[in-house]
């Protein structure tokens, strides 16, 4: 029997891509651009052309938020009145302290509750993003190539392609597919994302590509490798060159990196994977499938 291989491809939006100007719209900008990740969307378009007889599901997360989000500038100001510019972090002490509050008055308790909530789980802080990824943009859509290649490779093998939104709650942080930050009890969407994990349990080989991997890659990895009910983290491949960390946060890549791969994690790039060096790899899926 063929081994069963599953790519879970990680926010591939254009908001999130360097991509040239002669390749957008007109008047078209990414709203938060990852250095290298155009070029990482044109590594992976061609691995899905490459090597998508050997991939027996696709599934592609999209960072799906409403312009008003706590983690968004439309959501906050400074204690006199002014904006608040991205990049930006808050904490329940400043919030306190009356450093920074809601907009609207009335959100202010939920959202002391949420930072008092997050920073008891130690993995983030708040960070104040640009606006990206707002649902109904240009900067929500999948990159051109990626998208073109996922729908070729759709139509060649008919295989299953799943679009999985995150972030549609404006009132968590959502980086990871599979669990926000700090889950809200009424809304499913926040919760942990078992269909998604069952699906992942079901392959013999889980490539993940996407950006950013200082980010949004990391935080679904990191969930993955927690809550895979099959466990086997080694059977798990990060495709490195079909991502990039965020300008400032190389350090969380690398320790990213580190990290999964002392849990067995694979580590390769796009042309062993696609190529005919696959075999040196744990997880090859290239001449290993029917």
């Amino acid at each position: 029997m063929s081994p069963r291989t599953h790519l879970l491809i990680i926010d591939p939006q254009n908001d999130f891509c360097d991509t040239p100007e002669v390749r957008r719209p007109p008047g078209a900008r990414a709203a938060l651009p990852v250095a290298g990740a155009d070029a990482d969307m044109q590594r992976l378009a061609a691995l899905i052309r490459a090597a998508g007889a050997c991939v027996a599901q696709i599934s592609v997360t999209l960072d799906s938020h409403q312009r008003l989000d706590i983690a968004h500038p439309t959501f906050w100001q400074h204690g006199d009145g002014a904006a608040v510019a991205p990049f930006t972090t808050i904490t329940a002490r400043q919030l306190r302290d009356g450093a920074f509050v809601p907009r609207d008055p009335a959100a202010l308790p939920r959202a002391l509750a949420y930072l008092e909530a997050l920073e008891a789980r130690g993995r983030y802080t708040l960070m104040v993003w640009p606006v990206h990824c707002e649902i109904g943009s240009w900067g929500h859509a999948v990159h051109a190539e990626v998208a073109a290649a996922c729908a070729d490779w759709q139509a060649r093998h008919g295989g299953p392609l799943a679009w999985v939104r995150k972030g549609e709650n404006p009132w968590t942080e959502h980086y990871s597919a599979l669990l926000a930050e700090v889950p809200d009890d009424a809304d499913p969407r926040t919760q942990l994302n078992r269909a998604l994990l069952d699906d992942l349990d079901r392959a013999d080989r889980i490539l993940i590509a996407g950006e950013a991997s200082s980010h949004c890659v990391r935080a679904t990895t990191e969930h993955i490798v927690a809550h895979l009910a099959g466990g086997r983290p080694e059977r798990i491949t990060l495709i490195t060159d079909c991502m990039s960390p965020v300008a400032g946060f190389a350090a969380e890549h690398d320790a990213f990196l580190a990290e999964m791969r002392a849990h067995g994690v694979a580590l390769a790039d796009s042309a062993d994977v696609a190529g005919p060096a696959a075999g040196r790899l744990t997880t090859p899926i290239r001449g290993n499938c029917s």
